[in-house]
């Protein structure tokens, strides 16, 4: 795959194929049209072709995100000799059954969380990542605020010690585009499609960003869920993103949860505290994550995605409180490409980030991060946590 390249002529090409072109297939185009543009990088992400199924509007999005060509059926992007990576970014339903059939036509693959709508399919899709790596072909669970300078930071100065032994994990992620009840009933609001609500939507970034930044994994839950819109009018127009076209005179079931709550252990014996609602009005897009240690703590809040807060406990009371750091020094994760200290940068850059990660490990072979047995353990917890809920909370532990 790929094309030869004569010496001296740069590196070679590395063709991405994408599949699905709306909210996310617009975020990760601009990934893949501007890492290249920014990284010196090993090889060159080439946009070879998107895939849509319906033909007008798949061309359409073709030329408005900068791909060479259009297919309306994922198996034809597959089989093309031009793509080398198959970026998946469809509802969740089709994504195991897309995965594995990328990752057995020899190509490596880059799945969007939650990575299936079951843990049976992420299982299986997990087996066929194996298989595949042994091959060379590398696949990776797209959890794209790991690629915020701010929490890769994080994450640093944990690995350093800077806080200790870790004693708390408090994460809320808060939207409100569900408060109208006349919201229309689209995907993300069915189970068929979608796995789940605002647990899977938003609580898989949440419990991911949790065991990334804290270096160790979940291992029960106690958990609350609620559905509190329970009809919603059957969509008519177009949905995109977190907007619809408008819903029409009919009213359908909606079979997902609106808000998610819930208590957790981590393997060390820190405790953790968990909660996403897509009804929290006032609150677009309100990610937050503080880490309490023994040393001191760590805070970042997406809306202020450039900054993160550090309490350093080992100083003297009469002068230690939480300090901003500013994370836009070229010493900070990815910003050595970027611009100027002070030049802050956005929710697309992470996305930029991430095509980085993935074409380097490409190159070297390396397994990137997060894996999808990365995603996996997501899965289970979000699995754990809907048991939970149905079981009136009680305390469910998660497979290793």
């Amino acid at each position: 795959m790929g094309t030869t390249q004569e010496p001296g002529a740069g590196p070679r090409p590395l063709g991405v194929g994408m599949v699905g072109y709306a909210f996310m297939g617009a975020a990760h185009s601009q990934g893949w049209r501007t890492v290249g543009r920014v990284f010196d990088l090993p090889l060159r992400p080439v946009l070879a072709a998107v895939c849509g199924r319906d033909g007008q509007a798949v061309r359409a999005a073709a030329d408005r995100l900068g791909w060479a060509a259009a297919e309306t059926d994922w198996r034809a992007l597959i089989a093309r000799d031009d793509v080398d990576v198959v970026d998946i970014c469809t509802p969740g339903d089709s994504h195991a059954e897309i995965a594995v059939a990328a990752l057995e036509a020899g190509k490596h693959v880059l799945c969007e969380k939650p990575l299936a709508n079951t843990v049976d399919e992420a299982e299986a899709m997990v087996e066929a990542s194996e298989r595949a790596r042994a091959r060379g072909q590398l696949a990776m669970t797209g959890f794209n605020y790991r690629r915020v300078p701010a929490t890769a930071l994080a994450r640093r100065m944990v690995e350093e010690g800077r806080l200790g032994a870790l004693r708390h994990v408090r994460v809320s992620y808060l939207q409100d585009w569900l408060v109208d009840p006349d919201f229309p009933l689209t995907w993300r609001l069915k189970k068929e499609y979608a796995g789940s609500g605002a647990l899977g939507d938003l609580g898989a970034h949440a419990v991911d960003l949790a065991q990334f930044l804290a270096g160790e994994s979940l291992v029960g839950v106690s958990a609350l869920t609620e559905t509190f819109v329970r009809e919603r009018p059957i969509l008519e127009g177009a949905s995109a993103g977190l907007a619809a076209g408008g819903g029409g005179t009919g009213r359908g079931p909606v079979t997902v949860d609106d808000a998610a709550l819930f208590t957790a252990r981590f393997a060390s014996g820190a405790l953790g505290s968990f909660e996403a609602t897509r009804f929290a009005s006032g609150r677009k897009n309100a990610l937050r994550i503080e880490l309490n240690g023994e040393k001191g703590s760590l805070a970042f809040d997406l809306e202020r995605l450039n900054e993160l807060s550090f309490h350093d406990h080992t100083e003297p009371g009469v002068s230690a409180g939480f300090r901003r750091i500013l994370v836009t020094e070229p010493g900070h994760p990815y910003l050595e490409a970027w611009w100027p200290p002070g030049h802050g940068l956005g929710y697309e850059h992470t996305f930029v980030h991430q095509a980085r990660d993935l074409v380097h490990a490409i190159a070297a072979g390396r397994q990137p991060e997060p894996s999808f047995a990365e995603g996996l353990r997501v899965q289970r917890v979000l699995a754990a946590v809907e048991e939970s809920a149905l079981k009136n909370s009680v305390y469910t532990p998660i497979p290793v």
